[in-house]
């Protein structure tokens, strides 16, 4: 999670979230990420320089993953991205943005640092 749900939010989605999942730890992904004002959007990219911040979550409740995919909503697709984190790589689940990059690019790719 690299936005609106990751720890510290305070939406019903980022507490279901906390409440039914564990924290796996920090992680980045390959990518660019912007601001849309009450939630960024990330964006693939290829360039080794060009990191998204995050943090990796694991759960085994069947119906969080669906209703994390109606928070999302149409404007995300959710994919699997191979995650760096500090022990080494992680395939993961990832909400990629797929409406045109129009929001202002957050340069340190991180939402809770822009």
């Amino acid at each position: 999670m690299y936005g609106t749900l990751r720890r510290g939010s305070h939406n019903k989605f980022a507490e279901l979230l906390a409440d039914r999942a564990q924290y796996v730890g920090a992680a980045r992904v390959a990518g660019r990420l912007y601001d849309f004002g009450q939630y960024p959007g990330a964006i693939n990219s290829e360039q080794s320089d060009h990191w998204i911040q995050g943090e990796v979550w694991r759960f085994d409740d069947a119906q969080l993953l669906p209703s994390l995919d109606d928070y999302e909503g149409s404007e995300y697709q959710r994919a699997l991205a191979s995650a760096e984190m500090e022990a080494g790589r992680i395939d993961c689940w990832m909400y990629w943005y797929v409406g045109p990059p129009t929001g202002r690019l957050i340069a340190s790719g991180d939402w809770l640092n822009r």
